[in-house]
């Protein structure tokens, strides 16, 4: 069994409300869980306005596979044009 980690710090610039931050933090984790089937959550910075780190994972027979599933979803999120990936560590277990 092949497990791959990611923590990924974003910057939500133009955000001036934990509100708005939170819509935008929703949205984003609800998108990647339907279309990647990881698990996702924010798992620092909650109380920031303009800042979030989302941790997601897989499970995978095959450690190219989990690479490619993390990698799609990182691509997934630099495209996303509400947030911008300050930096990103991968683990793969």
């Amino acid at each position: 069994m092949i497990i791959g980690s990611c923590s990924v710090d974003l910057s939500l610039e133009g955000v001036f409300s934990l509100k708005e931050k939170r819509q935008i933090v929703k949205s984003i984790i609800n998108r990647i869980q339907s279309r990647f089937n990881v698990s996702i959550a924010e798992i620092d910075a909650q109380d920031k306005w303009q800042y979030s780190v989302l941790g997601f994972c897989c499970v995978s027979n095959d450690t190219a596979h989990a690479n490619s599933i993390i990698s799609k979803v990182i691509n997934f999120i630099e495209n996303d044009g509400r947030v911008v990936v300050i930096d990103y560590s991968v683990e793969i277990i």
